[in-house]
């Protein structure tokens, strides 16, 4: 049995406490009570994101995120009884509570809790000039980089396989033979990996094209430059319960502007802001898509993801943003390499 205080919070909690308990936690799930254990709701990490996309900061309370009509059973409803709820509402826990609505369980499809594994692809994207990271990447593809001893695109893959999503494609290009050499088939990492290589530039997103079969499910697509210790299993699960065609990973970024910014009506002074910091969501570069939307993209030819993105959305798809509360890095430029081998050493 579940320890229930262990996974229960407060609805005065922070999103600070929820994060800590949900991502040290077991079942990936916190339960909201009052003072007498009668339960008030369910947090889940998807909550969290939507709250972030709304510019909630972790200090604040968790009070108005937590979703307050969960699916519950009582403790005397047979398993059959819980499986049926959760085929019905396309969940995998369900709170468990006694006549006066106090919470005494949880049910958890996977009473293992072991690592689930995916058939999801994901394809990675590596065929770039790296251009400027010269002259580190003269001999060597930029995803092969090494941060902290390993290369980058390393670092990716045991990420990829942790979460258990171990079917892969990379697209390459620029010294194509050296990620192909490292990896193999992949089976000493833990994943199968099959490889496209570019005879031509195809942009962000025009080897889609290339795939030799088509994906029949959701699918990743993502650049083979980033650092992070990203959860791809939250985010499917995100993409699922929005039921998007494609989903894009976005990472708030703030921008101060180096001067005091004058507000003016006409001609008159309204307001002086001194050096203000604008906030906004950036691309991550992770995404999801629905198989259909490689029909969308122009056979064998250069193609960029912000064109695939605008036309997913003027066919009247639903395309969603997940945004990334983990550690990441583009690791683009000089700078960016030089914070990704120092910021390594904290991600272990």
């Amino acid at each position: 049995m579940i320890n229930i205080v262990e996974i229960s919070l407060s609805p005065t909690a922070t999103i600070k406490d929820a994060l800590r308990l949900i991502d040290h936690g077991a079942v990936k799930i916190a339960l909201i009570v009052d003072k007498d254990n009668h339960l008030l709701g369910t947090l889940s990490d998807g909550d969290i994101r939507r709250g972030l996309l709304r510019k909630k900061i972790l200090e604040d309370s968790i009070e108005d995120i937590y979703f307050k009509n969960p699916v519950c059973a009582y403790k005397n409803d047979s398993r059959d009884t819980l499986l049926n709820l959760i085929a019905q509402h396309k969940i995998s826990q369900i709170p468990i509570i006694d006549k006066n609505k106090k919470i005494v369980d949880l049910f958890v499809l996977d009473d293992n809790l072991s690592i689930k594994q995916y058939k999801n692809t994901v394809v990675i994207m590596v065929g770039g000039l790296g251009t400027r990271l010269r002259p580190l990447t003269e001999n060597i593809p930029k995803p092969m980089l090494e941060v902290g001893g390993k290369p980058i695109l390393l670092n990716i893959v045991e990420g990829l396989a942790k979460n258990g999503f171990t079917n892969l494609i990379m697209c390459l290009g620029y010294k194509s033979n050296v990620i192909q050499d490292f990896f193999q088939n992949g089976s000493d990492f833990g994943v199968e990996i099959e490889y496209i290589v570019e005879d031509k530039k195809m942009g962000t997103v025009g080897a889609l094209t290339l795939l030799k079969q088509k994906p029949n499910e959701t699918f990743f697509v993502m650049n083979g430059d980033l650092l992070t210790n990203f959860n791809y299993e939250q985010m499917l699960d995100f993409h699922n319960f929005h039921n998007s065609k494609a989903t894009m990973c976005v990472r708030e970024y703030d921008f101060q502007v180096p001067y005091g910014v004058v507000n003016l009506n006409n001609e008159d002074i309204v307001s002086i802001e001194e050096k203000p910091v604008h906030s906004f969501f950036v691309n991550a570069g992770i995404y999801l898509f629905e198989p259909e939307c490689i029909d969308l993209i122009p056979n064998n030819e250069f193609y960029d993801m912000p064109s695939l993105i605008e036309k997913i959305i003027a066919t009247k798809r639903k395309v969603v943003s997940f945004p990334v509360r983990e550690y990441w890095l583009d690791v683009g430029r000089m700078d960016e390499f030089k914070k990704a081998n120092h910021d390594i050493e904290f991600l272990k």
